[in-house]
């Protein structure tokens, strides 16, 4: 079990206080706070060994190229890759998706092939491939869902044409909280010779990732939204995989050797590492690995798993109140509305009660519009919550809802 009064410790930010009041931050979706581990191993990193990476020859450089290489074993370790080199920094989800969406797209698709999405998706999972298909004339494939935000496999396996090339689905939904079956996604992909991109960006946090068992051929997750530092990301890869796609950018630390007549591009993992990384950022992200599994990722969800389960129970019992994702195969996040109140509205007056929520469409307007809404509430969770927060929330929620 988690202590938790001594995790909050680790978090001095929790124990501000917004407008004279206790924070409750509820918006862990959209990022999570960081311990003073990460924060100072960022500090000392910037005062004591702040070099380049990879091409220098001095001491600090070494040191620093030493620390950028130890975090990407950690990652390795952490999502169970088979090699360091499947392991591509990038500067977050987001542009991981766009690196295979570009890539892929250049050395496989052409005009009329398809990729399969889902309609759960957040927008950086869709925008991609959109602007693969401006130009390339490549076209979408849309998996449904239940109303319970279910996604419906049996629709799924319909969608596979001679033309799919790939299939890209979020591992769980930053609205729904739904946690799709993505082994069963990925074999059923896999038997129609198609690979799999999975986004990671609200698993990876939550509970624990084995790619090499799941089977995806890429995953894709954030430093900033598993505790540590903005601006730093992980895509993996299969090296087969890898190794047959196109660099995404070009210049320096991507390359071999480099002629007026030709670029010889370097292995794997440095071909896809265009310039200078944020090699500090990475070291973070190490001690934010080293944070979370020595407290246990089975640990994190049990507790993640009883904050939803319940703030479900606790939310239900508001008059009006509406929850959207009702799938039992669920995580750590609840968007809700209640009766006809704007979900900006109820957002703003919970923030003056001290309470941090997401509103609006959460980067998912085609959700937004298969639910037929514009917005919600969204509640998300973390390893520092607690049920007393969960019962301000309710708490505050009933109080604003006396207001209308």
């Amino acid at each position: 079990m988690l202590d938790i009064n001594t995790i909050r410790n680790d978090f001095p930010i929790l124990g501000r206080k917004v407008y004279d009041r206790p924070l409750v931050y509820l918006d862990n979706a959209a990022t999570t706070q960081k311990p003073r581990s990460v924060v100072e191993a960022i500090t000392d990193e910037y005062y004591n060994v702040n070099a380049n990476v990879h091409r220098g020859v001095h001491y600090l450089s070494q040191q620093a190229t030493d620390l950028h290489e130890e975090a990407r074993e950690k990652v390795r370790q952490f999502i169970n890759a088979r090699s360091s080199s499947e392991i591509i920094f990038t500067r977050g989800t987001t542009e991981s998706l766009n690196l295979v969406a570009s890539s892929f797209c250049d050395a496989f698709m052409q005009e009329g092939d398809e990729v399969i999405v889902s309609v759960m998706e957040h927008h950086s999972n869709i925008v991609p491939w959109q602007l693969q298909a401006a130009k390339r004339g490549i076209s979408l494939r849309v998996i449904p869902m239940t109303d319970e935000g279910e996604l419906r496999l049996d629709e799924y396996e319909k969608l596979f044409t001679n033309k799919t090339k790939i299939v890209s689905v979020t591992h769980v939904s930053n609205v729904l909280g739904t946690v799709n079956p993505v082994e069963e996604i990925i074999r059923i992909a896999h038997e129609h010779g198609v690979p799999v991109m999975v986004d990671g960006a609200q698993s990876a946090p939550h509970f624990a990732v084995d790619v090499q068992a799941m089977d995806c051929d890429f995953f894709a997750f954030s430093g900033h939204k598993m505790y540590g530092p903005t601006g730093v990301g992980v895509l993996y890869g299969k090296e087969d995989w890898l190794d047959r796609l196109p660099p995404y950018q070009g210049g320096g630390e991507m390359i071999e050797s480099v002629s007026f007549e030709r670029t010889v591009f370097e292995r794997l993992p440095f071909k896809f590492e265009a310039g200078t990384p944020d090699y500090v950022a990475t070291h973070g992200l190490a001690k934010a690995i080293d944070y979370i599994t020595s407290l246990g990722m089975d640990n994190i969800r049990r507790h993640e798993h009883e904050l939803t389960a319940y703030a479900t129970e606790r939310l239900s019992e508001v008059d009006g109140l509406r929850i959207f994702g009702t799938s039992p195969r669920k995580d750590a996040v609840v968007s809700f509305l209640v009766g006809d109140i704007h979900h900006l509205d109820m957002g703003t007056l919970l923030d003056r009660l001290g309470i941090a929520v997401r509103t609006g469409h959460h980067c998912a307007q085609p959700l937004m519009i298969r639910l037929g809404i514009q917005g919600t509430v969204r509640a998300s969770f973390a390893l520092y919550n607690t049920k007393e927060e969960i019962d301000a929330l309710v708490d505050g929620i009933r109080r604003v809802s006396k207001m209308f």
